[in-house]
This record gives structure tokens, C-alpha cells and sequence, in this order.
């Protein structure tokens, strides 16, 4: 195993060492995961990008038109005041 030093905001350290006492784990085991799950997500978000370019958006824009314009029913409506990014 290496070792790995790296600067980081004082925020963000407190945030982890707070997650690693939660979690009752170390804080390298944090770091090591969240390394992990970041490497392992970039093949994925190359992928998406790949296929982005290679979208027809007119027939995107063919099959969206086809959609209903409807309400949704109550079970799959968004709660009150609920806003996208929060």
C-alpha cells in the first residue's frame, strides 16, 4: 500500500473525520473509498459524454412529442415546495 498526501480545506477534513467516527471507520478508509468511487465513475462519465455527441436530438424531439402533456398522479408528483439542486 502507498501513501498519499494531499492539502485539503479545513472543512472538508473536519467533514471526514466526522463521517469516519460515525461510520466508526478510519479516515483513510474514507479517503480510499471516495478515491475509489471516483476513478471507477470516470470510464462512466466518458461513456455518457461519448454518447452524448452521438444523440439525434431531432428524434428526441420526435419521441418527447409524443408524450402526453398531463399532470402526474399525486404518488409521483414532487412535494410542495420542492426546488431542483437543493
Amino acid at each position: 500500500m502507498s501513501t498519499l498526501q494531499a492539502k485539503i480545506p479545513d472543512l472538508l477534513l473536519q467533514q471526514v473525520n466526522e463521517l469516519a467516527a460515525k461510520e466508526k471507520v478510519t479516515v483513510d478508509q474514507i479517503v480510499s473509498i471516495a478515491l475509489a468511487a471516483q476513478v471507477s465513475a470516470s470510464p462512466s462519465r466518458e461513456s455518457m459524454a461519448s454518447r452524448a455527441q452521438r444523440v439525434n436530438w431531432k428524434k428526441v424531439d420526435e419521441i418527447l412529442a409524443r408524450v402526453p402533456d398531463v399532470d402526474p398522479p399525486g404518488y409521483d408528483r414532487l412535494p410542495e415546495g420542492y426546488k431542483s439542486g437543493e
